[in-house]
């Protein structure tokens, strides 16, 4: 994934109201930033951090800038979670998932379970059919550990029993976990920030939803995702 035109760059203020922040640009110039990220963003939002910024030209928009990528812990990490669909689909096209090959159609936001949309159905011609959830990654409190989740996130948790009802009904499921760093080589939950979570995701191991987890190679001119994550749960 490219960016569509080169980023600005800047020092994080302040991230607030979850979906807001206020940067100071390097020319000298203070904005406020649309932040699309639910989470909690734990060790992402530290004043004085340096953050780059997507530009729109669209005049319809309140906010003209979009936070996409901050340094932290000495790397570049995506906080965009509008991305991580479209990095998976990028990846999957690419055959770089193990496991998640060999179908002959791809597609997004299909309608499924219960007044819900899976974020990708992978089809075979002979009517087989994968439903793939996305989890967007960036929380390190390890080095070289990515965990899940960040923050409470009972959506997450409906996710995954809607997952084992496919499995149920004699499809194959699986949740992705797209970490946007390139210094985590593992994952595992964070069951001590949602235990909930860390339940239903046993819970639907357990009922036969698979997993797999793939890396970011995040720079300011774009974002891919090709490295081979652990997934580091018992």
């Amino acid at each position: 994934m490219k960016f569509s035109a080169p980023l600005v760059s800047g020092r994080l203020v302040k991230r607030y109201k979850r979906f807001l922040a206020d940067v100071l640009l390097d020319d000298g110039g203070a904005i406020t930033a649309h932040c699309a990220n639910p989470g909690s963003m734990l060790g992402l939002k530290e004043p004085g951090s340096r953050v780059w910024l997507s530009q729109s030209d669209n005049p319809k928009r309140k906010l003209k800038y979009s936070w996409e990528v901050i340094e932290a812990d000495g790397a570049l990490v995506g906080i965009n979670t509008a991305h991580p669909n479209k990095l998976v689909e990028e990846a999957l096209e690419a055959g770089r998932i193990e496991g998640l090959t060999g179908y002959d159609s791809l597609r997004r936001e299909v309608k499924y379970g219960k007044n819900s949309r899976i974020d990708i159905l992978l089809e075979r011609s002979e009517g087989a059919r994968t439903y793939v959830e996305v989890k967007n990654v960036h929380l390190m409190r390890q080095p070289g550990l990515a965990e899940f989740p960040d923050s409470v996130t009972a959506r997450g948790a409906k996710h995954l029993a809607e997952l084992a009802d496919m499995v149920a009904e004699g499809h194959r499921a699986a949740m992705v976990f797209l970490v946007q760093r390139p210094d985590c080589d593992r994952i595992s939950l964070a069951g001590d920030i949602d235990p909930a979570y860390a339940a239903a995701f046993e819970a639907a191991r357990a009922a036969g939803v698979e997993a797999y987890a793939i890396g970011c190679d995040v720079r300011l001119d774009g974002i891919d995702a090709v490295k081979a994550v652990t997934i580091a749960i018992d």
